[in-house]
């Protein structure tokens, strides 16, 4: 008996239908060993040599994989195609207990029939390379997260965390909120018009372009004075077509999806977070029920970095293309993309259909709404690829004054933007919206007539906040994280809460965040420095590839951060006492010192926890300044404001107290309600201030849970799973599906 070990039962159901009965398929359910959570499971003294314990919760598994190892010829692991599945095979090969020449790795970046045969024509070793990689991220996000986060702690507000990563991810958001606070918006004016042909009275939109010979950008008219001056100047002037200008141009399709771009994708098109969009993908790649075709798996591995398409999937998809649109969509070559991102790792291959034939519709009544939305985006996206460019015909049109006997001489120039779609290509299977604008056929000196010329204000804005696909993009710029963490950074802040989203799902920092932050940047400027990050990526990429030493890297590293620790900590503290103002404790006389709590700063006694005593600080806090929103006033139509009371933020109309009209803020989950399929899970708490999530179309739907739901769905009835502290449990009554739940403090 040959045994095959994969890390979920999902994956190993899939799998199963591909070998033969001389072959079984166990599940470890994720890494059966980690760094142990109750001390730091590092010797920093010998060579940073870790201490990895076996969690009570895996030690059944463990067993069961230790007793059915002991009765195989032949151990193959078959963990995921990266370091984090290359880890966990090494760890179940230390604790195994058998002779080394029966293990063997098998990788593959797809579950099908096809590549696992081929997989297991060619087993390999295990790659140490990936091995010291991955436990070397793992060590150095133990030693910063295990040693700085008890120093917010003391500092701050107990249950705070930084982290070697998470940490200039925060540090990115709060640099922008605080760009967005200090933006002075500026006055602007455009004139716009509306025209329309003399003849067939077809419409179109242009823009004053050029006033008096000169060209205008944005800032050319900044005041309503201005404006009025030139409509006042131009409202007798009578219009013609000066130039009429044509521009063929090509439009390729954009590279199949890597981890990071799939992210983003499904961020603007789907409105899914990244850790919505991770989840639906692993689901996709470990296979679902298709009915009597069994267990399929859907998608390549979801975690890459590669625009590398397969020769057999770029044939597969011409000849799909060939017999479902023609020739005129296939490509006569392949198309290839080259990857560009830096640092690039992990899978071999993009994320990509397992199947260009297998269309969404064939799938549709296996997937639930989310699933089929990830998938269809997937396909279209990797099958668009072998398709030829599209044509585009792009349009200028220049609006002069008319006849020059009655022309005011006001050089008057109004511009209008066309674009015409004149060969499909690509768009026919993976449309954008933005592709076409299209302006009625005009002609050089053919008179027009202006329906309206109004002028029209504006004001520059900041920067947007970051959305998870914005963020996402600047890690990847900025070499912060890799494929795997992308998700799991944006989780993370979230979690522990420092950031929070607005109502267009925004992130913005929490309060608490600008301390965190303002300490680590003036402190240890090191850990949230992006491009100290990035050195430090670029370096584990190193140790994967051979070329680096894991050990000598985090010597290099832990050195200089633990002596600065040291010292810092003695700074801050004396920075704390220098706060309080000379105030002392009236229990123990020591020191009083500034900290921040849960309801802001309070004064407590230096000698904690000998002596508890805290007194709140002197003066009362500012309120903080109401916050703009999108929102309009359902009673009035006058903008929404965002505001703190005692309860939390809240909306309440700008023209407060003339409108007293409030509203509160749906805190979504984003995921979708299971009983209704429309709403969505909002937080809310009861009138005793207990936390509980319900869908957000009561009374029409009243589907509630005590617990917070995750994105991870119930293998039985694809019901969210509810999050407890020891454990993941069905959201359905009566289902019973429960699993144990893994988490860690980096």
């Amino acid at each position: 008996m040959k045994l095959v070990i994969v890390e979920s039962p999902t994956k190993a159901k899939t799998i199963t239908r591909f070998l033969g009965k001389n072959f079984k398929v166990l599940a470890s359910y994720g890494h059966v060993r980690d760094l142990p959570k109750s001390k730091l499971g590092v010797d920093v003294e010998h060579g940073f040599e870790p201490t990895y314990t076996i969690p009570v919760k895996s030690k059944t598994k463990v067993k069961e994989l230790k007793d059915a190892a002991k009765k195989a010829e032949t151990i193959l692991f078959a963990t995921d195609e990266d370091r984090e599945g290359e880890a966990i095979s090494w760890h179940l090969a230390q604790i195994l207990d058998v002779d080394p020449s029966k293990l063997k790795r098998l990788t593959f970046h797809e579950i099908t029939e096809e590549a696992i045969k081929e997989s297991l024509e060619h087993p390999r070793d295990l790659d140490l390379r990936l091995v010291d990689a991955q436990q070397a991220r793992r060590v150095l996000d133990r030693l910063v997260g295990y040693e700085l986060s008890p120093l917010l702690w003391r500092k701050i507000q107990r249950g705070l965390s930084a982290g070697r990563v998470q940490s200039p991810a925060l540090r990115l958001i709060v640099e922008r909120e605080r760009e967005i606070k200090a933006f002075v918006a500026e006055e602007y004016w455009t004139i716009e018009g509306e025209f329309k042909k003399t003849g067939d009275g077809a419409t179109f939109d242009a823009k004053l372009n050029n006033w008096k010979g000169k060209a205008l950008d944005k800032m050319g008219i900044t005041s309503k004075k201005d404006a009025d001056a030139i409509l006042d100047a131009i409202k007798k002037a009578s219009w013609k077509v000066s130039a009429v200008t044509e521009k063929e141009k090509k439009a390729s399709p954009p590279p199949p999806f890597t981890t990071s771009t799939l992210q983003q994708a499904a961020n603007t098109r789907l409105g899914f977070t990244s850790k919505q969009t991770m989840t639906i993908a692993q689901h996709l790649y470990e296979g679902i029920e298709l009915g009597t075709k069994g267990q399929v798996g859907l998608i390549t591995y979801m975690r890459t970095d590669s625009v590398s398409l397969s020769d057999k999937f770029t044939g597969d998809a011409r000849s799909f293309l060939t017999k479902e649109y023609g020739d005129r969509y296939a490509l006569p070559e392949p198309r290839r993309y080259k990857t560009k991102s830096k640092g690039a790792q992990e899978a071999h291959e993009s994320i990509r259909p397992t199947e260009a034939s297998r269309t969404p519709d064939d799938v549709a009544a296996y997937l639930d709404p989310g699933e089929l939305k990830l998938y269809k985006l997937i396909w279209q996206r990797a099958v668009a690829t072998q398709m030829p460019e599209a044509k585009l015909l792009g349009t200028s049109v220049d609006i002069l004054e008319g006849d020059p006997s009655t022309s005011l001489g006001t050089g008057a120039v109004f511009r209008a933007t066309g674009q015409r779609v004149t060969s499909d290509g690509y768009l026919k299977l993976y449309p954008d919206q933005d592709k076409e604008k299209v302006l009625p056929e005009l002609k050089q000196d053919e008179k027009v007539e202006a329906v309206s010329i109004d002028g029209k204000q504006h004001f520059t804005e900041p920067p947007p906040r970051y959305s998870d696909a914005t963020l996402v993009k600047t890690l990847e710029e900025d070499g912060i994280g890799r494929p795997s963490t992308y998700a799991s950074i944006i989780g993370t802040l979230i979690e522990r809460g420092y950031v929070e989203r607005d109502e267009r799902k925004r992130l913005y920092p929490t309060p608490v965040a600008f301390d965190v932050n303002d300490l680590l940047v003036k402190h240890f400027p090191d850990i949230v420095d992006l491009e100290f990050t990035a050195r430090l990526e670029a370096s584990l990429d190193k140790i994967a590839e051979g070329e680096m030493q894991w050990r000598p890297l985090l010597e290099a590293f832990y050195g200089p951060f633990h002596a600065n620790l040291t010292s810092k900590e003695q700074e801050m503290t004396k920075e704390a006492e220098a706060e309080a103002s000379g105030e002392v404790c009236d229990k123990c006389g020591k020191p009083m010192a500034v900290k921040r709590g849960r309801f802001g700063k309070f004064l407590a006694c230096t000698g904690y926890p000998e002596c508890k005593n805290t007194k709140p600080m002197k003066g009362d806090a500012p309120r903080p300044e109401p916050e703009p929103t999108d929102e309009k006033c359902p009673t009035c139509g006058a903008p929404m404001v965002k505001k703190v009371g005692r309860f939390g933020p809240f909306l309440s109309c700008s023209r407060y107290p003339e409108c007293k009209t409030i509203k509160n803020i749906e805190k979504s989950t984003g995921i979708t309600c299971p009983k209704c399929n429309k709403g969505t899970i909002i937080e809310k708490r009861t009138k005793k201030g207990k936390t509980f999530f319900s869908c957000n179309r009561y009374p029409d739907c009243d589907q509630a849970f005590w617990d917070p739901p995750t994105e991870e769905k119930c293998p039985n009835d694809s019901w969210p799973l509810l999050k407890k502290k020891t454990k993941l449990y069905c959201a359905k009554e009566g289902c019973g599906f429960s699993k144990p739940r893994e988490e860690t403090i980096e």
